[in-house]
């Protein structure tokens, strides 16, 4: 049966013409209803046309049935830093199958030619959105990135602090929000590097006649940090917080602060292992964890290649193994030369530690340490070896605030 299914698809790239199919699927796959689409602040057919640039960027592959789209995986084309090093990476997104056509295999296919195409277009690394933890670690995915939520009674909001700098409130557009995000990703590790298609989708599904910014200005008049939020039933709801510098951090917690008379509480998101409740002096708030984002070595020779290792005084290397990308499968060495300059080989150099793709793919992110990774036996090697990578691995952890 499930071959008689098969036999009457056909795999191939999805073109802007049949957007609609696309997102008719996504639809109905993920539940968006009419409703949500206007509260969300669009009008009848807009999410088709909003789509269609992010299908012209993107790299979208489905099979079909016919004409019919039955299943379907847009790889979408990123920038994120990575220790302080650009990576390209591809976002994977918009993966679906109508039920009935579900259980014949379709979606591990799609994957696996996605992988074999963003290789080819040399995206070392992916990232996604999980709908199942489980499903993605099968394919080669791990965990990366946390999201924090936060919930602030209005007599724990931090007393004004004087700073050098002012707080103006602006459209959301701002070039200076531009400007300070893209400083702020360019020395952030996990951080999107953001362009204009990339700042739309950011805002997909926000309603835009509530959306405020509030940026910093400090005394030179540079804009070092920002404030996204939106007011709504006496409740001041943080969508992004971000500053280059300390005192931006206060001057932006003294513009929510200035709000007392207005709301009761402060919700909002913090996509780094940061808690807050450390910087309040009222500490005794609510926050909550989960995880956010996964993410996947494509190629780990070509990843290792660009990775800022600290300078190593020993060569180790890497036994992996991978699901699905079988060109991961085997050993990778690292060493250096005189100059402390990081080299990969297929070669077993120096000690060495046997680990998945999942499990190198959260290390190099730092999302967790190899100590851990050993402790709960996800890596596999000697102390010692354990103890250098904790050396060569820079521990900054990932921010990751998008949504693909």
């Amino acid at each position: 049966m499930m071959d008689e299914i098969r036999n009457q698809l056909e795999i191939r790239p999805v073109t802007v013409n049949e957007v609609g199919q696309y997102n008719d699927l996504l639809r109905y796959v993920f539940q968006v209803t009419d409703q949500e689409l206007v509260d969300s602040g669009y009008e009848s057919g807009e999410i088709v046309r909003a789509k269609l640039p992010v299908i012209k960027e993107s790299d979208v592959i489905g099979w079909f049935k016919g004409d019919e789209l039955v299943s379907s995986m847009a790889i979408y084309p990123c920038r994120v830093n990575i220790h302080g090093v650009l990576y390209d990476m591809a976002g994977l997104t918009g993966v679906g199958t109508y039920p009935e056509y579900s259980g014949h295999g379709l979606m591990h296919d799609l994957i696996k030619m996605g992988l074999n195409h963003m290789r080819a277009h040399k995206q070392w690394i992916s990232f996604l959105y999980p709908y199942s933890i489980p499903f993605y670690r099968k394919k080669g995915w791990e965990i990366i990135s946390d999201h924090l939520t936060f919930n602030v009674r209005d007599t724990q909001l931090p007393k004004q602090e004087i700073v050098p700098g002012h707080v103006e409130r602006s459209e959301i557009d701002d070039p200076d929000v531009f400007k300070t995000y893209d400083q702020f990703a360019h020395q952030t590790h996990g951080a999107m590097i953001r362009n204009q298609l990339n700042w739309d989708e950011y805002w997909r599904w926000e309603n835009e006649e509530e959306r405020f910014v509030g940026i910093y200005y400090d005394a030179q008049e540079r804009p070092t940090g920002y404030v996204m939020y939106w007011i709504a039933d006496e409740v001041f709801h943080v969508k992004e917080m971000i500053y280059l510098n300390q005192e931006a951090r206060v001057a932006l917690w003294n513009f929510i602060s200035a709000h007392f008379s207005m709301i009761t509480h402060v919700k909002g998101n913090i996509y780094k292992d940061e808690p807050l409740a450390f910087l309040l002096d009222d500490g005794d708030i609510t926050e909550t964890i989960k995880p956010y984002f996964m993410g996947r070595i494509v190629d780990v020779e070509q990843f290792l290649k660009q990775f800022p290792f600290e300078p190593g005084s020993a060569p180790i290397h890497f036994t992996i193994n991978d699901p699905l990308a079988d060109w991961n499968n085997g050993v990778f060495g690292v060493y250096w030369d005189k100059e402390e300059k990081a080299h990969i080989t297929r070669r077993p150099v120096g000690e060495g530690v046997a680990c998945n793709v999942q499990t190198l793919t959260t290390m190099l992110m730092s999302y967790r340490r190899p100590s851990y990774l050993a402790q709960i036996e996800r890596l596999v090697g000697s102390r010692s070896a354990i103890k250098l990578l904790e050396r060569i691995i820079p521990t900054e952890t990932p921010y990751f605030s998008d949504y693909f």
